[in-house]
C-alpha cells in the first residue's frame, strides 16, 4: 500500500512540476527548462514524423516546402484541425509585412516576470548543467532551419522586446522563417527591410527587461492558442494557427480537395446553365456527381464541366 501511494505521489509531483512551475533537465546538451526526451515523446506520441535530438517532432522540410508552395491560408487550414482541438488559433496581431504568410515548425520559448530569488535559483541550477544563459540570445542560438520561434512574453510590450533588427536578422538567416512574439519587438522599419515576417503585439524603443526565460520547448499559451513544440504554425492576416503534426497530412489532402471543389463549381457556374442549388454542396445530377468526385480525386482538367 505504501509503495502504491509513493508511486502515485511521485507521478503527481512530476505533473505538478511540469505544468505549475518550470523545471530543469540535466542533459548533455544542457538545455534549460524543458521536457525530458521521454516526456516530449509521450506528450507528442501521435507525431507521424521523425524527431530532433531531445524528442521535438520534426515535420520534414519537404512537407513544409509543399505547404509554402500551396500558399495555404489560415482560413483554409483551420478545418483540418478536429473540433476537440479548439484552442489552436489566435488573432489580433500586428505584422511586419502585411499580407506575407509565415510557415514553420514551432520552437517554443516561455518567459515570466523577473523575481530576484527565482532568477538566482534558476541561474544556479543552470550553472550546474553548464548552461549560463537566461536570456533571449540563449534561445535564439538554439534555432535551426525551418524553426519558427513562438515566444510567450505574456503580452508584455514595454520592456518585452524580444528582438530588434540585428537579432531578428540572425533569426531570419538561420531559420528562413520569422518569429511570433506575444510581446514586443523594436526597430520594425529596419526589420521589414530584410524581408522577414514577424507577428507581434507592439513596439517599444528599448531592450528586454524585467523578464526571464522560464521554459524552452515546453507547451505555451499565446492568447487563446496552446502551442506545443514541433507544431506546424501558419500565420497570415487572419491570425496564427498551430496544427499538431498528426494532422498535417490531412491538412494537405483537405486543402487540395477543397481548392479543386472551388475550381469545379465555379467552372460549372461559368457555363450559366445550372442553378446554384444544382451544383452547390454536391451536384444533384448523378452523372455530374461522378464527374465531380473524379475531379476531386485526380484534378484532371478533362473532368471539368463543359
Amino acid at each position: 500500500m505504501k509503495k502504491i501511494f509513493k508511486s502515485g505521489y511521485n507521478r503527481m509531483l512530476i505533473l505538478f512540476g511540469l505544468f505549475a512551475f518550470p523545471f530543469f533537465t540535466p542533459q548533455a546538451n544542457a538545455q534549460l527548462y524543458n521536457f525530458t526526451e521521454e516526456q516530449m515523446i509521450s506528450f507528442t506520441a501521435k507525431n507521424p514524423y521523425g524527431r530532433f535530438p531531445g524528442g521535438r517532432p520534426m515535420i520534414p522540410a519537404a512537407i513544409l516546402d509543399t505547404i509554402r508552395k500551396m500558399d495555404i491560408q489560415v482560413v483554409e487550414a483551420i478545418g483540418s484541425v478536429p473540433r476537440e482541438y479548439a484552442n489552436q488559433y489566435e488573432d489580433g496581431w500586428k505584422s511586419i509585412i502585411p499580407g506575407k504568410k509565415l510557415v514553420g515548425r514551432a520552437f517554443t520559448v516561455q518567459f515570466m516576470p523577473s523575481r530576484p530569488d527565482l532568477v538566482a535559483g534558476m541561474q544556479s541550477e543552470a550553472n550546474k548543467n553548464n548552461f549560463t544563459g537566461l536570456n533571449n540570445r540563449t534561445t535564439i542560438d538554439m534555432l535551426q532551419k525551418d524553426d519558427l520561434v513562438i515566444v510567450d512574453l505574456y503580452g508584455k510590450v514595454q520592456g518585452g522586446t524580444y528582438v530588434g533588427d540585428k537579432l531578428s536578422y540572425y533569426i531570419w538567416k538561420t531559420t528562413g522563417t520569422g518569429l511570433i512574439v506575444d510581446g514586443g519587438i523594436y526597430l520594425t522599419e529596419n526589420i521589414s527591410q530584410s524581408g522577414m515576417q514577424a507577428f507581434y503585439r507592439g513596439t517599444y524603443p528599448g531592450p528586454l527587461s524585467n523578464a526571464t526565460v522560464s521554459g524552452i520547448n515546453v507547451p505555451i499559451r499565446i492568447g487563446k492558442a496552446v502551442i506545443m513544440p514541433g507544431d506546424l504554425v501558419i500565420g497570415d492576416q487572419d491570425g496564427i494557427l498551430a496544427i499538431p503534426p498528426q494532422f498535417v497530412p490531412k491538412l494537405i489532402y483537405t486543402v487540395t480537395r477543397d481548392r479543386r471543389r472551388d475550381v469545379w463549381m465555379k467552372k460549372a457556374f461559368d457555363l450559366q446553365k445550372y442553378k446554384s442549388s444544382d451544383i452547390y454542396g454536391r451536384p444533384k445530377d448523378p452523372a455530374l456527381l461522378k464527374q465531380y468526385e473524379s475531379y476531386l480525386d485526380s484534378g484532371d482538367p478533362a473532368l471539368l464541366p463543359k
